[in-house]
């Protein structure tokens, strides 16, 4: 099965990739990509940096979120494949899963009442409405 793991370097994500390594079921056979998603600067802002500084910003984000969930999972013995891309989260989990054929969507939730998603929103609520790929939650 070909798995895509979403992580923002949260707590909601250190428990989601610890639950993820204790569970053998969800180690044999299968193919995982990291991912995560740096928010794109504003327009503005954006205009006024070099393309490359940009781009080395953006890199540099992503780098920072996968450098513990790496050591972490090289210490269990997991390989995984890690990509980092720029925009809007939800949307872009949900087009990466799509447009690249993963089976399964694996995230974190902050576990928000139905009030609480109300108000803030939640990445979680909005990839489950924009997204067929089933999606696993763990909170």
């Amino acid at each position: 099965m070909k798995i895509l793991v979403c992580v923002d370097g949260s707590e909601y994500t250190k428990r989601m990739v610890a639950y993820w390594a204790a569970h053998d079921e969800w180690l044999r056979g299968h193919e995982f990509t990291v991912l995560t998603v740096v928010q794109a600067l504003p327009p503005r802002a954006a205009a006024t940096l070099d393309r490359e500084l940009l781009n080395s910003y953006y890199a540099d984000e992503g780098d920072k979120i996968f450098r513990p969930i790496r050591a972490f999972l090289d210490r269990q013995g997991i390989s995984a494949t890690y990509l980092s891309k720029t925009g809007s989260v939800a949307d872009v989990i949900a087009r990466t899963a799509v447009e690249e054929g993963f089976e399964l969507i694996m995230m974190g939730s902050h576990g928000h009442s139905e009030l609480g998603t109300l108000v803030m929103g939640s990445v979680a609520t909005r990839v489950l409405a924009s997204c067929r790929t089933p999606v696993l939650l763990i909170r």
